[in-house]
């Protein structure tokens, strides 16, 4: 899979996961309120959880 990674590739990967991250973090956010959480502690933890998994799930979008 990494031989047939190529530049618009990534650019592709990478706008789709700033749209996740644009959607994740609001809803975040309001879970956060919802639960009686601090919003500020739940946005390192959903930042922190985010970056984990996308270092152990590392595939192209368009493998789904």
């Amino acid at each position: 899979m990494v031989q047939n990674y190529w530049g618009a590739q990534f650019v592709k990967d990478l706008v789709v996961r700033i749209i996740v991250a644009i959607i994740a973090l609001p809803l975040s956010i309001a879970l956060a309120i919802a639960s009686g959480v601090n919003p500020e502690q739940d946005l390192y933890i959903a930042v922190v959880v985010g970056f984990f998994i996308s270092f152990f799930r590392w595939e192209s979008c368009s493998d789904w």
